[in-house]
């Protein structure tokens, strides 16, 4: 089995011993029963991967590392970026979750037309910190190095701009022309364009309503058809994101 991953300030990750404490310490300590001369990954969820053994546990929250070596993770080719549409209650965290386990490079939180649950206030900051906590929680479970980024809340208009600079845009709609599977992709799939990789729409279970369709297709989408069957907009993403990571030869 792969050695747990505790992310720790980029600052910390210097010289050749490393305190683990803090909450993460504390969840090593009390939680993983993490003890001396076990393995462990630390990394600043950008990128930098450092083994360590376990030199030392100092009480019930702190553990003194003693590094092994250190990786740096390229970035995986072509970027893939998801524009979710908000779902109701907390199936945005389970979402985020399951994209960030297969992979997701970035996840957009979406104000759809159609959405019900609407982010606003104090409201839409405490929604988007649990999008970015289940972001960063699940990459530790998944054992990743590099922590999904979960951008602002975008409406209508960021998300064209977002959709124009892509190298590919994709929009799961029903009425696709085209499935998923088969979409050509930008020079083969392997992330040598000019844009920001693949941006993928995954709308709200109302559906994507005409005017935002069309302010789509007029940034340079694609409509694309996922499957026969009608997927729940928290789990469209995930299935979506395989069929990508398949097909970029990311996976």
């Amino acid at each position: 089995m792969t050695p747990p991953v505790f992310l720790v300030e980029p600052a910390a990750l210097t010289g050749d011993r490393i305190r683990l404490d803090g909450p993460e310490g504390r969840h090593a300590v009390a939680v993983r029963r993490i003890r001396e001369g076990e393995t462990v990954d630390l990394s600043d969820g950008l990128g930098l991967r450092v083994r360590c053994e376990v030199a030392e546990v100092v009480g019930k929250d702190t553990l003194v590392c003693r590094v092994l070596e250190r990786l740096t993770e390229p970035e995986p080719t072509p970027r893939i970026t998801v524009v979710q549409a908000l779902p109701k209650r907390d199936r945005g965290e389970l979402a985020v979750e399951m994209m960030t386990e297969a992979g997701v490079d970035a996840v957009v939180p979406w104000a759809a037309e159609r959405c019900v649950t609407q982010w606003k206030g104090d409201r839409g900051a405490k929604a988007l910190a649990k999008w970015r906590a289940s972001a960063r929680e699940a990459a530790k479970q998944a054992r990743r190095a590099r922590t999904p980024e979960v951008t602002e809340l975008l409406d209508r208009k960021g998300v064209s701009a977002l959709l124009a600079e892509a190298d590919l845009a994709v929009v799961l709609h029903e009425e696709g022309a085209q499935r998923l599977s088969g979409l050509p992709l930008p020079k083969d799939g392997a992330g040598e364009g000019t844009g920001t990789g693949i941006v993928l729409v995954v709308g709200p279970e109302g559906g994507i309503s005409d005017a935002e369709l069309t302010a789509f297709d007029e940034a340079g989408a694609v409509r694309s058809l996922l499957g026969p069957s009608v997927l729940r907009t928290s789990t469209a993403g995930v299935a979506a994101l395989s069929v990508l990571q398949a097909r970029t030869g990311r996976w």
